[in-house]
């Protein structure tokens, strides 16, 4: 083992320092989600984009980060969860310079299928990295950093798009994501991997030297005791994608997989890639839609980080259910707005006033607590496995989404205020679901929460080289 790969497990991080660097891959995750929605703008002009073209490089970023998403697994489990942030970074990196070179539209849409790659892969490990890293009391509001750095990225995106919109320079608008990239890439070698990688990977003594460095000291025998517990109980076999289906594994599978699905089909990057481009069909100026989404931008940020300071003491479950509630009669109030308003100036203000209330709602429900809790929910051995897979889901829905969404609002097909309807009945569909089928899972271990699973379905604890069997209930 060499002093490179252990320096730093053996030295003490300070907890902001960890947690900063630790969710700043959500600040490439949001700049490059938002950005597109000043440069399309922009370039829908230039190169004559057609609906579907705009869906095409749009939903790019999303096949991208299936496939990132999908390698994310094996490298979370071989490199551990550091180095597999730092490998997504380095491909953000080489992604963004693509772009900022793409002379039409093939090569701009491969390039943002080059950094979709990277984000996919980030986003995958983040959480994952974030909850193996914190303590059970704090978990909820260390894990919602990352949304809050993805909301981050968002606005600084809105930002850098209105700063630069009257230039017209787009190539400008995608090297903003260089910035966060390498001082994320720079950040994570002064980082820790996370105990429970290390555990796992038989390197026990520094897993106690990042326990000590980021709990309190009299915790880390019990807290390395129930990891390694958890890890014997795994021991018998290796976690693959075909242990999701294990009895024991699957109802939490489908849970991850409905909030996966959720966050996206409740429309979430519909508004964030299109709110400028919307705005300009009902009546803006191209400077006053992009100065508007910079608001709706302020309101993310602002809602996601209120739910760090609730998601441990209000709960997971109640959060999504006041959020889907709220993201229902916003956008059923917007579809009655485009469709019977017929001022322009009121159309617009009341537009983007029930626009902004939507994505409050969705920061406050869907937002940052779906990936705190696909982070929880899984075992420890398929951990990475479930990530990735829920992960590749969601990308999955966000392009199918940013494909769609510019094709079914054209005023020749649903037009936008049926589309806010349909978005609407999805969320009602969302809200039962989630009442009936999500679990919560605040103030508890992760080892807790596995073992209470296996103990539901009467998994029992494999002995020295035997595998564990499953008796169902």
């Amino acid at each position: 083992m060499t002093q490179t790969a252990t320096a730093p497990a053996g030295r003490r991080i300070n907890r902001s320092t960890l947690y900063f660097f630790g969710a700043l891959g959500g600040i490439l995750f949001g700049y490059d989600l938002g950005i597109i929605a000043a440069i399309l703008v922009i370039i829908a002009k230039d190169w004559h984009l057609s609906g579907f073209q705009k869906g095409v490089v749009t939903a790019s970023l999303s096949i991208g980060a299936m496939i990132g998403a999908a390698a994310a697994s094996r490298l979370g489990d071989r490199l551990g969860r550091r180095r597999a942030i730092m490998a997504a970074a380095l491909v953000v990196i080489a992604g963004t310079v693509a772009c900022m070179l793409a002379q039409n539209l093939p090569e701009l849409t491969i390039a943002r299928g080059v950094i979709g790659i990277g984000i996919g892969c980030s986003s995958a490990t983040v959480p994952t990295y974030l909850s193996e890293l914190a303590p059970a009391r704090l978990r909820g509001a260390l894990a919602s950093l990352n949304q809050i750095f993805i909301v981050s990225g968002i606005l600084i995106a809105f930002l850098v798009g209105y700063w630069l919109a009257s230039t017209g320079n787009w190539r400008g608008m995608f090297a903003g994501a260089l910035v966060p990239a390498v001082v994320l890439l720079a950040g994570l070698t002064l980082l820790p991997e996370t105990p429970r990688w290390l555990v796992k990977a038989g390197r026990e003594q520094e897993a106690r030297a990042v326990l000590v460095s980021i709990h309190q000291r009299e915790a880390v025998d019990d807290e390395l005791t129930t990891i390694q517990e958890v890890i014997r109980l795994d021991a018998a076999q290796r976690g693959n994608l075909r242990e999701l289906w294990a009895p024991w594994v699957r109802p939490m599978l489908l849970v991850a997989l409905l909030l996966a699905v959720g966050q996206q089909f409740s429309g979430v990057n519909a508004i964030n890639a299109y709110f400028p481009t919307m705005l300009v069909s009902l009546g803006f100026t191209t400077s006053t839609a992009l100065l508007s989404a910079i608001a709706l931008g302020v309101t993310k940020l602002a809602f996601t980080a209120w739910v760090v300071f609730v998601v441990d003491r209000w709960g997971r479950k109640p959060l999504l259910l006041i959020g889907n509630a709220l993201m229902f009669v916003t956008l059923a109030l917007t579809g009655f707005v485009v469709l019977d308003v017929h001022g322009k100036t009121a159309l617009g203000v009341l537009t983007l006033i029930l626009l902004i209330g939507y994505l409050a709602a969705y920061e406050l429900g869907w937002g940052a607590v779906v990936w705190v809790m696909m982070a929880e929910v899984f075992p420890l051995r398929v951990r990475a496995a479930g990530m990735g897979v829920s992960s590749v889901v969601l990308w999955a829905a966000t392009g199918i989404v940013t494909a769609v969404f510019p094709i079914m609002s054209d005023k020749n097909a649903l037009g936008i205020g049926h589309s806010m309807w349909v978005f609407a009945a999805v969320n009602a569909v969302l809200f039962v679901l989630a009442r009936w089928l999500v679990p919560e899972t605040k103030g508890r271990s992760l080892e807790e929460i596995e073992l209470e699973l296996r103990g539901r379905h009467r998994v029992q604890p494999p002995a020295a080289g035997e595998v564990s069997t499953v008796t169902e209930v």
